[in-house]
């Protein structure tokens, strides 16, 4: 065992997603804010300047100049200020049902009384062909199914060699990647089932009691708890990215392959219906003919 202090640290840069310091440790948008508030005061002053005393111009100035810096500087739910109030305002000032035509034909439909059916969700991803390629902004993107690796029982240098090589992998993408990791519920009774019928083929009975045990496990643990399976995707940009993330992830030693279309439209479905345990198998793709065969 080696001591912990010997493990290896990787140091990744928290502000990757921040926005540059222009002047006086504010981006550009800050400054636009604190700007545009200041401009349009002394604008205002020059303009009615005469019409209120010194004192009374002083103190507006204070509390907008006050409410300006807390929009400018002020976050909310991880997002500025001001991004978290033109959203606000925005969900205020939105129609409450999604339906089919403009808001306005909405209204209208709904003042005169009349049922307004609900639109179909819309999602961002327009086709999912048979190899697994999807469509998504007019960009084509691959999906990765993975495995997992402890790191944590890894020698000093495993886990170096570990961290080196999940760093080139993310300095070999060339294009947006995301890597989602979901917690799906677990159906236990498939399992359950299947080692109930194999165990009156075990060859002692010892065997077949132990297989039967703990068949009857796994469905008291299906009812009395929640199990749930750890799901994890790589979503890379274009063929020859998933081709690169999949040799490099399996350098890590992490089961790594390129979905086709049937698990594809099977993840996106599960995806969207988190709650449910997943029905087991592949799904037909968009667009796919569904054919069946009737055993006479």
């Amino acid at each position: 065992m080696h001591d912990i202090d010997d493990a290896p640290r990787a140091v990744v840069p928290a502000n990757i997603n921040e926005p540059d310091k222009i002047a006086f440790g504010l981006t550009f948008r800050q400054l636009a804010i604190v700007g545009g508030a200041g401009l349009a005061g002394y604008t205002t002053y020059r303009l009615a300047g005469h019409l209120l005393p010194p004192t009374a111009w002083l103190l507006i100035a204070a509390v907008v100049g006050a409410i300006t810096v807390v929009v400018a500087l002020g976050r909310r739910d991880g997002l500025p200020l001001d991004v978290w109030l033109r959203n606000g305002i925005s969900f205020t000032s939105a129609p409450r049902t999604l339906t089919p035509g403009s808001p306005q034909s909405s209204a209208l439909a709904a003042v005169a009384g009349e049922t307004v059916m609900p639109a179909p969700l819309r999602l961002p991803v327009t086709a999912v062909s048979q190899g697994g390629a999807i469509s998504s902004e007019g960009v084509d993107r691959v999906v990765i199914a993975c495995g997992t690796t402890n790191i944590h029982l890894r020698t000093g240098d495993e886990q170096e060699a570990l961290l080196e090589g999940f760093g080139r992998f993310l300095n070999s993408l060339t294009g947006p990647a995301q890597i989602v990791v979901a917690a799906q519920r677990q159906d236990l009774s498939g399992h359950a089932e299947a080692i109930a019928g194999y165990a009156s083929r075990l060859p002692h009975p010892a065997l077949q009691a132990a297989a039967e045990d703990h068949a009857a496990f796994l469905l008291d643990l299906a009812a009395g708890r929640d199990p749930l399976r750890r799901q994890v995707l790589t979503v890379v940009t274009g063929s020859h990215a998933a081709d690169a993330a999949t040799r490099a992830l399996t350098a890590l030693g992490v089961d790594a392959a390129a979905l086709d279309g049937p698990a594809v439209t099977a993840a996106l479905a599960g995806m969207v219906d988190p709650f449910s345990p997943p029905v087991p198998g592949p799904r037909a793709a968009p667009g796919t003919p569904i054919t069946m065969r009737r055993n006479p």
